[in-house]
């Protein structure tokens, strides 16, 4: 009896497949792999690809996703160095670096295992927060502040521990939140708020102090500007009173010429401004004008 070729050709794939499911598997990209061979550890895969094996039971294959798992710490207490407690939440991101450790110490359980993480950043939150006070935390002063210290501590100490430990690489750190019970909260507020006037009373006072010390240099400027001007002034009156003394005493010498000049400037101030005038020839100071040469004039005496 003839074979049908598609009844062939269709057990031969299956065979195949069978045989690929039985002998391969495949790793994907966001994946790492561990494979045992009766129940013992044989080899770590974190390269993907199509890999191969023996089948089940002699090797069993053990595939964790390698993507970066978040975890975050619920609120709890935490004391300061200066007894203050406060309620902290941290959270943190990690994956899975050494296959093997990793299941050998949580069979693969990745709830297992952010179990036991709590409890080692937990121990570590506790211990780094006990060596800060509060005013490293929470303070008004911005330059005070050591949350980026605080957290690479934490990171730090929980990774020197969860790598070698558990097979866990922690890739960050932080703190999400951070609190006050409810007990102490109205305390820490009149703390800041004392802190608060504090620096207020120091600003104002190095206001005041800055505000004399303008006012001490302009009052100073002021007096060496009033100074100066009053020694040029003298300077001036005394040239002036040593110039109007040459002429006084030219005019002492020559009587005819001071009352000349006296008269031209008495006409001069008389005439600078449009005015009709009517008065005597010999009326001084215009008597001088009597015998000025013009058209029209009398020609004048030899």
């Amino acid at each position: 009896m003839k074979r049908n070729p598609i009844t062939l050709v269709t057990g031969g794939v299956l065979l195949v497949m069978v045989v690929c499911m039985l002998f391969t598997f495949q790793v994907r990209q966001t994946e790492v792999a561990v494979v045992t061979t009766f129940g013992k550890f044989s080899r770590s895969i974190t390269e993907p690809g199509l890999k191969g094996r023996l089948p089940w039971p002699i090797q069993k294959v053990y595939e964790f996703d390698n993507r970066m798992q978040t975890f975050e710490r619920k609120f709890d207490q935490t004391i300061t160095r200066d007894q203050i407690n406060l309620v902290i939440a941290v959270y943190a991101g990690w994956r899975i670096a050494v296959p093997r450790v990793f299941l050998e110490s949580f069979n693969g359980d990745m709830t297992k295992a952010e179990q036991n993480l709590e409890q080692v950043i937990r121990n570590a939150k506790s211990g780094i927060i006990s060596r800060y006070n509060f005013s490293d935390l929470v303070s008004t002063n911005q330059a005070e502040l050591k949350f980026d210290q605080i957290e690479k501590e934490m990171l730090d100490a929980v990774q020197a521990q969860v790598k070698t430990t558990y097979g866990i690489a922690i890739e960050t750190l932080g703190i999400k939140q951070l609190g006050l019970p409810e007990s102490i909260t109205s305390t820490v507020f009149e703390r800041m708020r004392a802190e608060r006037q504090r620096l207020v009373a120091k600003y104002q006072s190095e206001g005041d102090r800055d505000a004399k010390t303008t006012r001490a240099e302009a009052d100073a400027q002021a007096n060496k500007i009033l100074a100066e001007a009053s020694g040029q002034a003298k300077k001036i009156l005394g040239e002036a009173d040593a110039k109007a003394s040459e002429y006084y005493a030219t005019f002492g010498r020559k009587p005819d010429l001071a009352i000349f000049l006296m008269q031209l400037n008495a006409i001069e101030q008389s005439l600078k401004d449009r005015a009709y005038l009517i008065l005597g020839t010999q009326t001084p100071p215009f008597n001088l004008l009597n015998g000025a040469g013009g058209n029209g004039g009398s020609p004048s005496k030899k």
